[in-house]
């Protein structure tokens, strides 16, 4: 079968949008980390920019591996994004021009020096970014000591920044605008912080001019990206009668909220769908507690009544409601207005994605690191409800659900996917629920020990959890 390319676009079906030809523009771009999730999300703006303005086209540099850069160049760049959802769509993108490797190093260094170059983009996951527990620059990290001793090829993101913006700086250049795009709290700030940090172990000048030139917005991307599998290459060839190797796929919702900095970004991203905005904290908030906090939930409790997925657990009636209920009652009356975001359209929309029957996002998964997110999805809007004198009776009893979660993996002999998870076994291993909701409470895991000044929490938690063990579910689900 033939692979996908330039000279086959002439025969892809009239229903799958596609380039015209081959671009005129070059480079304006750099992004690192073109894994599937920026292909999915941030490519597909970026190829819509390039319908009226083709100066935006990206350089996909990836630092570890060549097998995603090697696809993308075997065939011109392009590839098929599938959107999975109730109304299916295919379509062709065509945002990238380059393709480098490790082995590249001279080409990137010469792309970040290219005032053509306006935007860097990042997605290399949160531990891409080398930062210690406390969100600074961790010096130790191997790949920062490696950058940090004067090689020419960075193998950390932030070396790489930095050898950019002083490249720019010595020519006289105006620096480059870096955008981190993983969801990681406050990362515009979090990574210009690394960068003056990086910067200042080796040049105090390129430190204060990065502090002082150098503005980083901070950014919020959603969109549900399932991995890319045999399943998705087959559906793809056979929809297009030619072979696709770099397709992805993704849900139709998309969002990308981006820090207003006061300066172009350089491609117009706002024009195709993107939120600029002063406060994307106010939208990280409302993703975290409404759309995470049900999802974390959802596993949770549909787990305990036998759900597998997403959309299983949301064909659950009473589940359904229960989580609804939870985000109009104890949820969003603690959220602070944000600009530009809906609320209640957010809501729609979000229970809209748990519904979607083709995206496979399973429970187990989700229902990983309960100790580490849970604080964050969940327990921020307890706090906040008590703070105001509110008993917020269904967060509550999702925390019921969890301590019931881990009572059933600790006694059943399954592992408890967690950093904590040796001690969150031992701790649920033996007792009464409500004891084992004061032994995590006690050692702050998962809830906040500022939660034992609260004698009437307390007891309400010990009953969740409780009527979780027990599958009491109406009593349970009545808050």
């Amino acid at each position: 079968m033939n692979r996908l390319s330039f000279a086959s676009l002439s025969t892809l079906p009239g229903s799958v949008q596609s380039p015209k030809g081959r671009p005129a523009g070059g480079v304006g771009i750099v992004h690192f980390g073109p894994g599937a999730f920026h292909r999915a999300h941030q490519a597909a703006y970026v190829d819509d920019v390039l319908s009226h303005d083709a100066r935006w086209g990206i350089a996909a540099v990836s630092m570890r591996t060549r097998g995603t850069i090697d696809a993308l160049a075997e065939q011109d760049g392009l590839y098929t994004l599938a959107i999975r959802d109730a109304d299916p769509s295919l379509r062709v993108i065509g945002a990238h021009r380059r393709f480098l490797g490790p082995e590249d190093a001279a080409e990137t260094h010469a792309l970040l020096a290219d005032p053509s170059v306006a935007l860097v983009t990042t997605t290399v996951t949160e531990k891409g970014y080398c930062l210690a527990g406390d969100g600074t620059l961790d010096l130790s990290h191997p790949d920062i000591v490696h950058d940090l001793a004067g090689t020419t090829v960075p193998r950390s993101v932030v070396g790489w920044i930095v050898a950019g913006l002083a490249a720019r700086r010595a020519a006289g250049i105006a620096p480059f605008v870096p955008m981190p795009c993983d969801n990681l709290a406050s990362n515009g700030a979090k990574l210009h912080a690394a960068l003056v940090a990086f910067a200042g172990r080796t040049d105090a000048s390129l430190a204060d001019w990065i502090a002082g030139e150098v503005r980083v917005p901070s950014t919020m991307v959603d969109s549900i990206t399932p991995a890319s599998d045999a399943a998705l290459y087959a559906d793809v060839a056979a929809a297009l009668g030619i072979e696709d190797r770099a397709a992805v796929q993704r849900e139709s919702f998309t969002q990308w909220v981006i820090e207003d900095i006061g300066r172009p970004l350089g491609p117009d991203l706002a024009s195709v769908g993107a939120t600029i905005t002063t406060d994307v904290g106010g939208y990280e908030k409302a993703k975290l507690r409404i759309l995470n906090g049900a999802h974390s939930t959802l596993a949770y409790a549909g787990l305990l009544r036998g759900s597998t997925s997403v959309a299983d657990a949301m064909r659950d009636p009473e589940l359904a409601a229960f989580v609804d209920a939870m985000i109009v009652r104890d949820i969003i009356p603690m959220l602070p207005p944000v600009h530009g975001l809906d609320i209640q359209d957010y809501r729609a929309a979000v229970l809209r994605r748990f519904r979607n029957p083709v995206i496979v996002h399973r429970l187990d998964q989700i229902a990983q690191d309960g100790s580490q997110k849970l604080p964050y999805r969940l327990g921020d809007t307890l706090i906040a409800n008590r703070r105001a004198g509110r008993m917020p009776t269904h967060v509550v009893a999702a925390f019921g659900a969890w301590t019931a979660f881990l009572i059933r993996r600790s006694r059943g002999g399954q592992p408890i996917v967690d950093p904590a998870g040796n001690r969150l076994a031992i701790l649920a291993s033996a007792g009464s629920p409500a004891d084992i909701v004061a032994r995590l409470t006690d050692e702050g895991l998962g809830i906040s020990r500022e939660v034992l000044e609260d004698a009437a929490l307390m007891a309400a938690l010990g009953r969740a959890a409780t009527d979780a063990h027990d599958e009491n579910w109406c009593s349970l689900f009545a808050g």
